[in-house]
């Protein structure tokens, strides 16, 4: 397991650990609080689930609040699974191994691609409309999810963060698979998950005991909130 990985023992491999988003955020944030003391942070959350999981997060800790839209690119015949992700500045990063596993053509990744930025550019225009993203440069970013299946979104969010030059990147998520960690922990400064689970089969709604896809309505009520308080 990663050097980086900052994790609760007592929480390995186990299901169930938390109420729901809003506890498990209340959670990690205790879990990061001397790791993000000081000034030039920035809290970058996940649509959707991590965005109520990083609103607790910044209003614990005082740290403002922003969103990564990153967005898997689906394997056609499989859409709960993908084969690369797409970030909100037009960042591509694809699973090589796995596209040549699966055999996918040029032609066949770049319509997909293709579709996916459509889906990614409108959940732009929603969730930011004329907000500026953050200079991250020189400043501490925490990045946070409610989980890590696969880590590939997280770890192109995170690509995507290194070329604005940041002192610093933490991923910070309740929840993730022991593969996604070995898969991120070397591509940023410090991992924080409070439950690592192995075994073949995860699931990041197994960590809750209330979980339900968030709309995106919920996603913008915890942004205006967020922005409106500070």
């Amino acid at each position: 397991m990663a050097l980086n990985l900052i994790e609760e023992s007592a929480y390995r491999d186990r299901e169930l650990l938390f109420r729901d988003r809003l506890q498990a955020g209340e959670l990690l944030a205790e879990k990061l609080r001397l790791r993000v003391a000081g000034r030039d942070m920035q809290l970058l959350a996940v649509p959707a689930g991590g965005v109520p999981v990083g609103y607790v997060i910044a209003e614990k800790l005082k740290i403002p609040l922003d969103v990564a839209i990153v967005r898997k690119i689906q394997i056609p015949w499989n859409t709960e699974a993908g084969f690369g992700a797409l970030t909100w500045d037009g960042r591509v990063l694809l699973n090589e191994p796995l596209v040549a596993e699966l055999g996918l053509s040029t032609d066949l990744i770049q319509q997909c691609i293709a579709r996916t930025r459509e889906i990614l550019y409108e959940r732009v225009r929603n969730f930011r409309r004329d907000r500026p993203f953050p200079d991250l440069n020189g400043r501490t970013v925490v990045l946070v999810d409610d989980g890590l299946a696969s880590g590939f979104t997280m770890l192109a969010a995170a690509e995507s963060v290194k070329t604005q030059r940041p002192r610093k990147i933490i991923v910070a998520v309740p929840t993730g698979s022991a593969n996604a960690i070995d898969l991120l922990a070397p591509s940023v400064d410090e991992l924080v998950c409070l439950n690592v689970r192995s075994g073949p089969i995860f699931a990041v709604a197994d960590a809750y005991e209330k979980w339900y896809d968030l709309s995106d309505n919920e996603v913008l009520e915890f942004l205006r909130r967020s922005w409106k308080e500070k």
